[in-house]
């Protein structure tokens, strides 16, 4: 593998699930989190931590399907970027919807290992952004909400 490819997957890999120096990756945030804590808003019109972990998912998906030239329409969910969640308020459907997540995320990680090194240069599908430069955002995304996720969760407990 080459050594930006390494790179770019490190970089990833902090951003989700391996531990830093920067405080909580995304998967950490999220950790043993229940629905019920999930699914709590700040107020009515505003997101909560399961449906961050749900457009975390999305951009995902759209990141890998842009840099294999896919198609739209391939989401299990019907819609796009924001999902209003909890449909169900139960523990199985948060445990989906986290696997959900973990899927999007692998299945981008593997097009991005497989990404030959001469297009980490090129324009993505229908953009004017590089694809190496859409591989940190993704990473930069992850880290924001994994900061989102945490201000909820503090909120959170001092409503309570």
């Amino acid at each position: 593998m080459a050594k930006t490819t390494s790179l770019l997957l490190q970089l990833l890999d902090e951003a989700y699930e391996r531990k830093t120096w920067h405080g909580p990756n995304l998967k950490g945030s999220l950790r043993g989190l229940s629905a019920e804590e999930a699914a709590w808003r700040p107020s009515a019109n505003r997101h909560n931590i399961w449906e961050i972990a749900v457009h975390c998912a999305y951009w995902k998906y759209t990141v890998r399907r842009r840099l294999l030239n896919e198609k739209r329409g391939s989401f299990p969910l019907k819609g796009s970027n924001w999902f209003r969640r909890p449909v169900t308020l139960n523990e199985e459907a948060w445990k989906e919807d986290l696997r959900l997540l973990e899927e999007c995320h692998r299945s981008m990680r593997e097009a991005i290992a497989a990404l030959p090194q001469a297009k980490l240069y090129s324009t993505t599908l229908n953009s004017k952004n590089t694809n190496i430069a859409v591989i940190f955002g993704i990473a930069y995304h992850d880290v924001y909400h994994a900061g989102q996720i945490q201000l909820l969760k503090r909120l959170q407990m001092e409503s309570t």
